[in-house]
């Protein structure tokens, strides 16, 4: 049994099939041979993350996610993923595509760093790209 939950501490709007949602993400980390044991999405905005990440990564910057993993086991995904409603909004902007796509994004981006992928060097940047693109299309085409 998984338990994947959604938290709003800051409303989103284009998350509204949130069923749906959950049954792709775990079909997603399927796919990357892992299984969703328990996983929380919590939304919220940039002084949030902010804090978090100046409190447990020593960093100073804004970001659009943080991602913990607390599973122990390899192909099992247990763990909490940060995502700043203000920052996918304005990186929607930035880059010119829709708020719902770049949410969806970034929800996806968490899971695959949960899936072992890495986004620090340029090649593993351009994998994680290609997972994401791959993953929204998926999505969306069967929306």
């Amino acid at each position: 049994m998984t338990d994947l939950y959604f938290f709003f501490p800051v409303p989103v709007p284009a998350l509204r099939n949130r069923t749906a949602l959950k049954s792709f993400l775990r079909a997603l980390a399927k796919r990357e041979k892992h299984r969703v044991g328990s996983l929380q999405y919590i939304f919220c905005d940039d002084d949030r993350l902010l804090q978090i990440n100046q409190d447990f990564l020593e960093h100073h910057d804004l970001t659009d996610i943080i991602t913990f993993t607390y599973s122990e086991n390899p192909g099992l995904i247990e763990g909490e993923i940060y995502i700043s409603v203000t920052r996918v909004r304005e990186n929607a902007r930035i880059f010119g595509t829709s708020f719902a796509r770049e949410l969806h994004r970034v929800i996806f981006h968490g899971l695959l760093h949960l899936c072992g992928y890495k986004d620090k060097l340029k090649a593993d940047q351009q994998l994680m790209r290609g997972k994401e693109d791959h993953y929204l299309d998926l999505y969306f085409k069967k929306r």
